[in-house]
């Protein structure tokens, strides 16, 4: 069911892994995104997987500068790099012959979620999107998760950007704690779960991000996720979130701003993290995404 696959984003070679239940074809395909500091055998190939299980084509990659991707300094995150890797992913899908060229459709979790958006708003070849536990990642290092984080805050990431630009400090910075106790005193119960997640035996993956480049700070600075989301049209959306998720904000804001056919649907029970991997939220998840593109792509 599951290959390797690699393809090109300017210039940067793609790893990638494809999901198919059939050789048979053509089949309507989904573009899945993985969160941000996550790797494509994480939570995207478990959504691809799953929804390959449903009828179709899906394709989770590491993005640029991550994973097993390639792309030089390794730890950048870099907006419209991340937009654009979405978009060489369709290119990948439209020219393989067991894939409908004309039924293409994105899944962003998390980060990607935020990604997805440009990407479906700048692209027509993208029939539709959802979004899983969606977050915009300039949103969040501005504001913080919650969404009340003091500016000042970023102003102070900025100030170290600028100086690691000018090779006055490191060049990157420790994603996560050391530990569960300075996770938690950090960022709270959310802490809690992206350390749970990315730092224990529950999800830990060798190539997961664990730092990442102080040139990603200024790049994400000015980018917004929302800003062309009328560019969608009449092209469906479907938002997912977790009902318990302090970044819940990011998607209700978003949907909002989505002027053509939109669905939003809550998962009882769930914080941002859970819809990862936890079986009794990915599940309810996977269905209603299933349905939908089913429906509309």
């Amino acid at each position: 069911m599951r290959t390797d696959a690699t393809f090109d984003s300017a210039g940067i070679q793609i790893a990638g892994h494809l999901y198919a239940s059939s050789s048979d074809g053509p089949w309507p395909a989904i573009v899945v995104g993985h969160p941000g500091s996550g790797v494509k055998e994480q939570a995207a190939g478990l959504y691809a997987r799953l929804l390959a299980e449903q009828g179709f084509v899906t394709l989770a990659f590491d993005a640029a500068y991550q994973g097993e991707s390639g792309g030089e300094p390794h730890g950048l995150e870099d907006p419209a790099q991340r937009v654009e890797d979405l978009k060489a992913a369709v290119t990948f899908l439209a020219s393989r012959p067991d894939v409908d060229a004309e039924r293409i459709a994105v899944l962003g979790i998390c980060a990607s979620g935020g990604y997805a958006l440009p990407a479906t708003a700048s692209d027509h070849r993208i029939k539709a999107v959802g979004t899983v536990s969606l977050a915009d990642i300039s949103r969040q290092f501005r504001l913080g998760a919650d969404g009340t984080q003091d500016p000042a805050v970023f102003q102070r990431l900025l100030d170290a950007a600028a100086a690691a630009r000018n090779g006055d400090g490191p060049p990157s910075f420790q994603l996560f704690p050391d530990t569960v106790e300075q996770a938690r005193a950090l960022g709270g119960e959310h802490g809690v779960e992206g350390f749970d997640y990315y730092r224990t035996d529950r999800a830990r993956h060798p190539r997961s991000m664990t730092f990442m480049t102080w040139s990603s700070v200024d790049r994400m600075a000015f980018f917004d996720a929302f800003g062309a989301v009328s560019m969608i049209g009449q092209r469906p959306v479907l938002v997912i979130a977790g009902r318990k998720a302090v970044t819940a904000w990011m998607s209700v804001e978003a949907f909002q701003q989505i002027q053509g056919p939109k669905e939003f649907h809550w998962i009882d029970g769930a914080s941002h993290v859970d819809l990862y991997d936890k079986e009794q939220y990915v599940g309810p998840a996977v269905s209603r995404l299933a349905e939908f593109y089913r429906r509309v792509v």
